[in-house]
């Protein structure tokens, strides 16, 4: 499954310590594992269900969301320069697991995708902070899962949490309804 996980996510090799890295990756691996979703579906299931006839994939959106990020962030520091402090290992990983949690949150009746209960009640920043939490992942990876959503709307996010729920709306707000 880890082979499966690096296919889908050739960004990894952008989190330069090791460590994380592989956490991040087991992240995957345990919530494709604990999925009704097979690592390939991800490339083809549209990115929300919120969406009607969405034809942008999951991946297609987790991607540019972390792409967007990565640019954003390496723009800022170059206008910026020392006035600005941004942990990029942190950005990447957290931008590639703010919708881990949607992996649980699944479930497939009628032939048909859709939320489940669990889902409707543990959206996918609660469940995927869990997942990040069940594999040591740092507080400030959990915040950028945690915040990057509405669910984050009330509280202070840090700099690379703005960026990557920045870049996660504007990979979103175009193709709502």
């Amino acid at each position: 499954m880890k082979a499966a996980v690096k296919k889908l996510w050739p960004e990894l090799e952008w989190i330069k310590d090791e460590e994380l890295k592989n956490k991040v990756t087991d992240c995957w691996v345990y919530a494709i594992e604990n999925s009704v979703l097979k690592p390939e579906d991800l490339e083809v299931i549209p990115f929300s269900l919120l969406i009607k006839d969405c034809t942008i994939t999951f991946m297609n959106h987790k991607r540019t969301c972390v792409h967007l990020a990565v640019e954003m962030a390496n723009i800022m520091k170059k206008n910026f320069g020392d006035s600005i402090k941004i942990d990029m290992d942190t950005l990447i990983a957290g931008a590639i697991l703010i919708d881990v949690g949607k992996l649980v949150e699944y479930e497939i009746a009628d032939g048909k995708l859709k939320t489940s209960n669990y889902g409707n009640l543990v959206r996918h920043p609660f469940s995927g902070m869990a997942i990040a939490a069940r594999f040591g992942l740092s507080p400030e990876i959990q915040h950028i899962i945690g915040t990057h959503s509405k669910e984050g709307d009330l509280g202070k996010r840090t700099v690379e949490s703005i960026i990557v729920h920045h870049a996660d709306f504007v990979s979103f707000d175009p193709f709502k309804a």
